[in-house]
């Protein structure tokens, strides 16, 4: 099983759903749900948004970047995920742009970190509309 499937399976056991009454609320397959959990297949983006709205989760949460549900607003808080991430890799405001900080984070420490670009700026256009 993978973290995003780990994660569905746990929030629909903490709200105590079958898979198939899930299922039908966010509008796929008992089977396609299945497969989502065992890590067989991968929600596509509007299949993540909506369970994450539905659980009132960042999609961050169900990726395993975080832990964190919300913050205390009812909001994901994208400023507090980005200054841990920075912290986390030891970046500071002038090494962010320091070409040489970056040659010494390993692939992975760049993906998380790009992946969670991505997403904010996804999340930016989704706003401005």
């Amino acid at each position: 099983m993978n973290k995003i499937g780990k994660r569905i399976k746990q929030l629909r056991d903490k709200h105590n759903l079958s898979q198939k009454r899930f299922s039908e609320a966010i509008g796929v397959s008992n089977v396609q749900l299945s497969r989502y959990e065992s890590g067989t297949r991968q929600p596509d983006y509007d299949t993540l948004q909506k369970i994450a709205d539905y659980f009132e989760v960042s999609i961050d949460y169900l990726f395993g970047r975080t832990s964190a549900l919300k913050n205390d607003s009812g909001e994901f808080d994208s400023i507090k995920e980005i200054n841990r991430l920075l912290e986390k890799y030891e970046i500071d405001d002038l090494a962010f742009f320091d070409i040489e900080k970056w040659k010494s984070m390993n692939p992975e420490q760049i993906r998380e970190l790009e992946s969670y670009f991505q997403y904010l700026v996804q999340k930016s256009k989704e706003t401005d509309k």
